[in-house]
């Protein structure tokens, strides 16, 4: 494992001045308790035994929150614990090598205990471990929840008020931590700077960079540009690749969508996903990804890394921000020159994370030249995107427009459930392609009422038909390929396949032996009952 330890992690204190007398006895930083008139509706652990989730409901008013529950020190635990992590930050030293965090930690704890002649119950230790180490390696109250995997977003809004996170399934929750004082939310804040390897301070107040993990960290320091004092938003990072497969069990778009998009993303196509912030623009981006050819080679462009594939043949260039303090130093390097640097490594498909600026125009550019694009753009639907993209600075001549072939339109949008109410998912509402500046064509939309996306105008689709010439391919038989496809990705869906690595081989087969796979996954879905023809038809409903 990596080695994560920073220097600047370590102040060296007097190792003599340290004992129980002269140590003000300090508790982890831990949540509120959950309040006895609030009932546990969903419990699961974080870390066994410290560390659990519970979703509580206050039976009066129905709302609920996020109790991180955290188990307890008592005075004696809490005095070791104090002693412990002042001695550890005096004599640990950073590993020369790369090293297991968790097993060097725990090591040199037992050195220290044994040292100092510091004793214990295992028990005890145990306990004392598990919150030394969460606030001296990783990161501190906030590691329960970094270690839940249905947490996307965590939001510390300032002093005094509470965390907010964003969870899969009960959405957005209040959560028992806040922060009782600015020392307390500023040392936080410096401490994940310091993680992601990025300077904070008064003067440079602001700070965004990559946790352990590869979570997305923005935050500001102090008061300097917060009134309500220092914040964090982290975007957690999903470790395993998503894939279509993922969307099409979360209903983010159905089978003939995908098989449309496959088809058109092999043959690298051009595209941009647009939204609202939060409403999944990367997440689907990185699902279009996986359609495209394995060995096809991707050079992605982003300030903070977000994209996350399994491509061999994968080239990530970030952004570097100068903090220079003379017009001499080092300057920065800007998604606009990383664009261009790319266009030298000869990419089949080129990717921005998300475009604003004069990018967009070398983008544009490089897909005028054959290359395959992608990228996420704020945007509200196909015109206002765009009328973003042709406007400053974006600045993209409308004669380049033609070169775009999709425009994904991702939301967020209101679903009523069975038990009642309402819940947020999110959803591929259009699908326009685009033939000039004004002239789209919409060929899915998504139905309010079924839920489901439906297809409108792809007899008249010009993409597909400029890629039946270049195929030499009648637009029945594309049409006929769509279904082929819908029925393949069903078949795969219904085997539970979703990891990169076997639908890259699966999609692959497919396309050096369309018919055997076909046939193949035919004879499966026979056996389930079903024929070739009426799984078209429920895939494409």
């Amino acid at each position: 494992m990596k080695n994560i330890f920073p220097n600047r992690f370590f102040r060296k204190k007097n190792p003599s001045s340290l004992n129980n007398k002269e140590l003000k006895i300090k508790f982890p930083f831990t949540g509120t308790p959950i309040p006895p008139t609030w009932k546990a509706i969903d419990r699961y652990p974080l870390n066994t035994p410290f560390a659990y989730a519970v979703i509580a409901q206050d039976p009066a008013s129905f709302n609920r929150r996020y109790y991180l529950d955290e188990i307890a020190l008592s005075e004696s635990e809490a005095a070791i614990y104090t002693s412990l992590l002042e001695l550890l930050e005096s004599e640990l030293t950073v590993p020369r090598s790369d090293v297991d965090p968790k097993n060097y930690f725990t090591e040199q704890a037992i050195k220290v205990l044994s040292k100092y002649s510091i004793k214990v119950s295992p028990i005890s230790w145990e306990k004392i471990l598990y919150f030394t180490e969460r606030d001296l390696v990783w990161f501190g109250v906030l590691d329960g929840l970094m270690r839940d995997a249905n947490i996307e977003d965590i939001s510390v809004d300032g002093v005094g008020r509470p965390l907010f996170i964003y969870h899969r399934k009960y959405q957005n929750l209040e959560t028992n931590i806040f922060f009782k004082d600015d020392q307390e939310l500023d040392n936080l804040v410096t401490r994940l700077a310091h993680m992601a390897g990025r300077h904070v301070s008064t003067a440079f107040p602001l700070v965004q960079g990559t946790l352990p993990g590869k979570h997305r960290l923005a935050g500001t320091f102090r008061r300097e540009v917060s009134p309500h004092g220092g914040t964090l938003t982290i975007r957690k990072f999903r470790e395993d690749p998503i894939t279509v497969i993922d969307m099409l069990n979360f209903n983010v778009i159905n089978h003939q969508l995908a098989a449309y998009t496959w088809l058109l993303m092999e043959n690298r196509a051009t595209a941009i996903v647009v939204g609202s912030t939060g409403a999944g623009k990367t997440t689907l981006l990185n699902a279009l990804l996986t359609l495209t050819r394995i060995n096809s080679k991707i050079v992605t462009i982003e300030e903070v890394q977000e994209i996350n594939i399994a491509h061999s043949n994968w080239v990530a260039l970030l952004s570097r921000q100068s903090y220079a303090a003379s017009e001499e130093a080092a300057k920065d390097v800007g998604l606009f020159d990383l664009v261009k640097a790319a266009m030298r490594m000869r990419p089949d498909i080129l990717v921005v994370g998300e475009v604003r600026g004069e990018e967009a125009y070398v983008l544009f550019q490089a897909i005028s030249t054959g290359h395959g694009g992608l990228c996420t753009l704020h945007a509200d639907e196909v015109s206002s995107a765009v009328q973003r993209l042709t406007s400053k600075p974006m600045d993209v001549a409308p004669a380049f427009i033609p070169f775009l072939d999709v425009v994904f339109t991702v939301r967020r949008v209101s679903i009523p459930i069975p038990e009642g109410g309402f819940r947020t998912v999110r959803r591929v509402i259009n699908v326009d392609e685009v033939n000039s500046v004004g002239d789209y064509l919409r060929v899915f939309e998504w139905d309010p009422v079924t839920d489901k996306q439906r297809a409108l105008s792809l007899k008249n689709s010009a993409k597909l038909n400029k890629l039946g010439r270049d195929l030499g391919v009648s637009p029945p038989e594309l049409l006929e390929e769509i279904d082929r496809r819908s029925m393949v990705l069903k078949w795969v869906q219904h085997h539970g396949i979703r990891n990169f690595k076997d639908l890259s081989t699966l999609f692959e087969e497919y396309v050096s032996r369309p018919k055997e796979t076909y046939r193949k996954a035919e004879r499966d879905l026979r056996g389930l009952g079903l024929t070739p023809l009426e799984m078209v038809k429920e895939t494409n409903r």
